[in-house]
């Protein structure tokens, strides 16, 4: 039997306590939406894990569970801890485990601490509509998707994004204002895969959208794990002798 794929969506969880027009929106909190979802599939298993909660969820038993890991944030960034984004950080690169990047999160420590640069970006929050578009339509996150897909209500992030050059781009959005952007990225770092997903913003039912949902699944399923030996570090140069005789 095919072994599930362990999934852990992680949340703040402060905007949700804190305004009462988001929790009618989010009553189980946004990390809950998503992981209701996947949990639905046969072959992912998620379970959630918030800031306050002791290491913020993310002890060393829950990350040594965890095939992929799915990070919402926005208005605490700088509440991560820095040992918590370093473990993090370990799992990627050595053991492999996926990252799945939502909206806000393109500030968050982890992520930052990957791309190497400030992920800084063109925001405005005027509930308009956006339309993402697949430029990568061969790509595994684009399954069972179409040319495009919009969301009618949603905040706009805008160019220039300030990330490395995406090894993949799967999708690009356009939004009413006239503005674009780079809303689905994929990056491979060590042995780990990473996907930046635009949608999200905590005012609006946007993690309710099944179009939506569905391209996270779809990453999920990206994301996992290749089935190779561990290593216990980062990579480093080393000497070695030839495989072959070279005389």
């Amino acid at each position: 039997m095919k072994e599930k794929i362990r999934v852990t969506v992680w949340n703040e969880f402060l905007h949700e306590k804190k305004n009462t027009e988001i929790a009618e929106i989010y009553p189980e909190g946004i990390h809950g939406a998503i992981a209701e979802y996947l949990n639905q599939k046969p072959d992912i298993e998620a379970r959630t894990a918030t800031l306050e909660e002791p290491q913020h969820g993310l002890t060393d038993e829950t990350l040594n569970n965890t095939d992929v890991l799915i990070w919402w944030g926005h208005m605490a960034h700088d509440k991560v801890s820095d040992a918590v984004v370093e473990k993090v950080y370990q799992k990627i690169m050595c053991d492999g485990i996926g990252l799945i990047v939502l909206h806000s999160a393109h500030y968050s420590k982890i992520f930052r601490r990957l791309m190497g640069t400030s992920c800084s970006l063109r925001w405005r929050e005027d509930g308009k509509k956006e339309r993402l578009w697949v430029v990568s339509p061969g790509h595994p996150i684009t399954k069972g998707l179409g040319d495009y897909f919009e969301i009618e209500q949603t905040e706009m992030y805008g160019e220039f994004f300030d990330i490395p050059r995406p090894d993949e781009l799967v999708f690009i959005s356009w939004f009413k204002g006239g503005e674009v952007f780079r809303s689905g990225c994929c990056f491979y770092r060590g042995r780990g895969k990473i996907f930046y997903f635009r949608p999200g913003h905590e005012t609006y039912p946007i993690y309710h959208d099944k179009t939506v949902l569905q391209v996270i699944e779809n990453a999920v399923r990206w994301a996992a794990p290749v089935n190779r030996p561990k290593t216990l570090t980062i990579p480093k140069a080393v000497h070695v002798e030839p495989l072959e005789d070279l005389t």
